[in-house]
This record gives C-alpha cells, structure tokens and sequence, in this order.
C-alpha cells in the first residue's frame, strides 16, 4: 500500500470525526411552539410507586387508601407556598405542596465566567423547564404524606448559619393523630442533601409505611433550539445496582418501555453535562423504575418493598440520600465508587478514565489544569515516542528516497500494475515498510478522542484558567489563537515529511491545515492546547530524526 495514501485516509479519517461534531451542532431537532402556560405539577399523572410491587402507580390506586386518592385528585394546584433556602452552595426553592425540591441553583458553578454572579440552575419548575425531585411515603391502609401532600411550614426563609448545618422542617399531621415531619438537611460545602421523615405514631393503631423518591424531568431538547455539542452530552435518565450494573436510558427507550429492577442498594440519577442529580439508596428491598407520564416528562424513581411498621404511641425516622451538583468523581466518590459513572466518557472509557485520573494527579502536584494538559501531553508523547520515532523514521527514509521514487513513475507511466510492483520491489531492497509511517498514528487515534471526551465531560475543567487569554479550558480560544498556532504547526509537519507523488493528494494535504484550523476554532481550549504542545513536540522530534539520516544518506 502506498505510504502517503494511507496517511491521507488517516488524516481524511480525523477531517470527517470533525465534520461528524460540527454536523451535530448544527442539526439540533427544531423545536416545535412552546405553550406559555404553566404545567400542572400536581396532576394525577405523576407517578407514585405502589408498595409491594414492580410497577408505578397513580395516587388513585387503592394502596393509598380511599381518602387520599379522593384528595389527591382534588389537589390540582401546582404549587403552594415557597420556602426559600440560602447555604454556602446553593439557592433552592422548597414548595409546600408535595415538599418537592423545585427551585436549585449551584451558587459555586456560575452560567459562565462573564456572569460570575449568575447560578448555574440544576432543578427548575420555570415553563418551559421542568426538573424537579419528589418524594414521600405511601401505605396500603390509611393516609400519608406524598408529593401531593400539602404541607406546613414556620417560616418562608432560611439562611445557613455559621455552625455549616442547616435544617428545614415541613409539617403535616393526619386526622387520626399521625405527626409528620419532612426535613431537608444541609451541609457546609456539600452537595448531598439529607430527607428526614420523622414520625410520630400518637394514633391507635400500628402504621406500615413505605419511602420513595423520584426524578421528574421535561424533554428540553424539543424546546431549545441551537444546541452546541457541548449541550448535546447525554441528557437522560440513569439506574445503577449491584447485580446489573450501570445502565442509561433515554427518553425515547423510556417511552417506549418503562423499566422496573428489584435490588439491594443502588441509585436513580436523572444526568446532563457536567451536573447530575441522584437519589442514592442504602441496603434494603428496592424497586427502582423509570417511567413516561406524557410526551414530554420522564420519571426515574425508586421504592421501599419493605415496610417501616410503627407501633401505636412510639416514633420512628425514615432518612434519604440526593446528591444535586456537578460530577465531580472525588466528591462523588464519597458516596460509593460506582457514581463516577455517571461521567460518561462514551465507549472510550478504558483509556479516558485512566486519562482523567492521570491528569488530576498531575494537576494535584501543578495546581493548574492548563499546565496539567501540557505535562500529559509529554508524558503521553514520552509513552509513545518508539512508535513515533519509527513513524519518523519511516517517512524520512521516504523523503531522502523521493527522487528515485519519482525516476520510477517517469519509468513505468500509467502501467499502474508495473509501477505498484517496482515500487514493492524497492521497499523491499530498501527495507523501508510502507505501514511504518501510518500505524504509529492509527494507535493514537483512540487516545485522541479519549482525551476528548475527558476535556469535555469533566467538570473539573469547566472554567477552569490556563494562562495570559486562556480564562476557560473548557471553552474555545475567545481569539482562535491556539486554533491558528495549531494550523501552522501542522503545515510546518507537513512540509518535514515526504512530498506526495500524486498532484491532487498533494493539493488535499495542504488543505487539510486550513480545514483542521478551521474546525478547531469552536473546540475547547484545553484539547487544543494539547494538540497545539503534542504538534510541536512531534516537529522537534522529527526534524531530529530528519538531520540524522540526511547526515548519513
């Protein structure tokens, strides 16, 4: 195989992975009209799992008893009294109907480094969004408070303290003396958030109550126009257990087939980029389920198959675990190891989570993950420096042997067959392999994309400085200078290798600078910072490797 065909394939091979991203940004769905109305939160098609079973159920089922059903569809309203809560980390909205978080803004993760006072917002029940966390208790005898309940509140405001704990008591009593409490507990710099049931029994008789939590979220991709490749990271539902590991579902597999899995721990995430939110359950019996409740809104949920009884006169707590925050893996890692997979790296998880892990320990020692990308990126160079040294060496053969190569196409013409022969004939005397200059590429393709998706999907490196005008990593040069300073690097490469025999590869080659350029004015920073230091890296190396075997042609 000619040597220089195969590097155009290689280099045609990154032009259309390029072209594949940009096509991806700019063939979002259109969006159809959005209504200005307000969504009905409290309607009857929200789900509420049914104790004992595998499947999702309406309030109106019997296992809520037959006053609650009859409430719960009188409950119409969507929403009741907001209590408004302020902790070192976030800016949340607490609705008293149901006590479902509505409202969550990350006060550390601002929208972007032009607007550092502007929260990014997690959860949002604003239309046209739709995102919040719901939960409650359920029973097969009588009535409890779920997320259709109503409940009571001693203030509309609460601010974190200096002790770093915050907690926020909801109130609902039934009308057979059963006190309800709903608190939210908040700590100092965390981003779990504690559910606490606290129960008081002061009826006659014994209760059998069962927790669960859910997820309920809008479709946005029919309502945003525009979307970058950036946004267009997974956005769906997420179930992970012990026994079955960790699975994605989007919306559409959703719809078309609701999931349900018993097990013994586990956890539910609904996930987006860089922020997830997780309902985590500890050792017990549950049934963990997704669910569609329109064409629009998605549950992924969780509950208790076994029954917290509570004996007449005594008291019991039930607690839940929702992390709401960025995918940050050492926070996550807190909460048990299998959370790091909800940073989706895609089917090159093998090299990019050892990738993501190298450059945090590199950037542990350096303090700045720009500097981090330049030291990976050496390292990696250093990794793979006898295939590229073959490569090099391979193609600089090639260029001091150009002259004869071209005596052989002046010899044999269009006899394509003679001239393919000869030139096997003289690989062979030479002792130069044809596939020593490609397949040292090839292998580092994969690390490539790797890195890619590790710059794209850590929110470690969202916002995050390098140096002089680089003020975020994770976004593209604002003066496409590191885009340019790449193109011509790549040119310099080109012109240190063999030229072309065939005029029009020549004519695509020297494109390919302009067309890579390009395409790498939207990527972020940080990838091509690392392009940018492994090109230049890659011209010290072979320009080497060039003067040495031009010395002893």
């Amino acid at each position: 195989m000619d040597n220089q065909r195969t590097l155009l394939l290689v280099a045609l091979f990154f032009t259309l992975f390029l072209i594949w991203q940009k096509w991806q940004e700019q063939h979002a769905p259109t969006p159809p009209a959005v209504a200005a109305t307000q969504q009905t939160a409290g309607g009857a098609d929200l789900p509420v799992p049914a104790p004992g079973s595998s499947s999702t159920d309406d309030l109106s089922v019997p296992s809520l008893g037959g006053d609650a059903a009859r409430s719960a569809r009188k409950a119409r309203t969507d929403t009741a009294q907001r209590i408004h809560v302020s902790t070192d980390t976030y800016e949340i909205e607490i609705d008293t109907f149901g006590g479902d978080l509505r409202i969550l803004k990350l006060k550390k993760y601002p929208v972007s480094i032009n607007e550092p006072d502007k929260p990014t917002v997690l959860l949002s029940d604003i239309p046209p969004e739709w995102y919040v966390a719901q939960s409650g208790l359920i029973g097969r005898e009588g009535t409890y408070p779920n997320h259709k309940t109503t409940y009571t509140a001693k203030s509309d405001h609460y601010q974190m303290g200096k002790d770093g704990k915050l907690v926020v008591p909801l109130f609902w009593n039934d009308t057979n003396g059963v006190q309800y409490i709903k608190e939210y507990i908040f700590e100092s710099d965390r981003y779990q958030i504690k559910v606490r049931y606290r129960i008081n029994n002061q009826s006659g008789d014994s209760l059998a109550v069962y927790p669960y939590g859910q997820l309920v979220r809008k479709h946005m991709a029919k309502h945003k126009p525009g979307l970058t490749s950036t946004d267009r990271s997974y956005t769906g539902a997420a179930i992970y257990t012990p026994a079955d590991k960790f699975q994605k579902l989007k919306y559409d597999e959703i719809t078309e087939s609701a999931l349900t899995r018993k097990a013994k721990s586990g956890w539910v995430a609904m996930l987006q980029h860089y922020f997830t939110s997780i309902w985590i359950l500890p050792q017990g019996d549950w049934t963990l389920y997704t669910k569609s409740l329109d064409d629009e809104r998605y549950a992924v949920g969780f509950n208790s198959n076994a029954a917290v009884n509570i004996a007449p006169g005594s008291q019991a707590e039930l607690n839940m675990q929702l992390y709401a925050g960025p995918k940050d893996q050492k926070r996550m890692a807190r909460y048990g190891k299998s959370l790091k997979l909800t940073v989706d790296y895609g089917v090159l998880t093998p090299i990019s989570a050892p990738l993501f892990w190298l450059l945090s320990k590199i950037h542990t020692l350096v303090g700045n993950w720009g500097w981090a990308i330049i030291i990976l990126t050496i390292l990696i160079k250093l990794a793979f420096f006898p295939l590229s040294a073959a490569s090099y060496k391979s193609m600089a053969k090639m260029k001091n042997l150009a002259p004869r190569m071209k005596t052989l196409k002046e010899r044999y013409g269009d006899d394509k067959q003679k001239y393919q022969q000869a030139v096997m004939e003289f690989y062979r005397k030479e002792k130069i392999n044809p596939m020593g200059g490609c397949l040292p590429i090839l292998i580092q393709i994969p690390v490539f994309i790797a890195l890619y998706w590790v710059l794209l999907e850590s929110v470690e490196l969202r916002q995050a400085p390098w140096a002089f005008w680089i003020k975020d990593l994770s976004s593209r040069d604002p003066y496409f200078i590191l885009p340019i300073i790449m193109g011509i690097s790549m040119f310099v490469q080109q012109k240190l290798n063999p030229p072309q025999a065939d005029p029009m590869q020549q004519k695509i080659m020297m494109a390919l600078p302009v067309v890579f350029t390009f395409f790498f004015l939207y990527f972020p920073a940080g990838l091509v910072l690392y392009w940018v230091v492994n090109n230049i890296l890659s011209i010290a190396q072979q320009w080497y490797i060039n003067k040495s075997l031009g010395a002893t042609k």
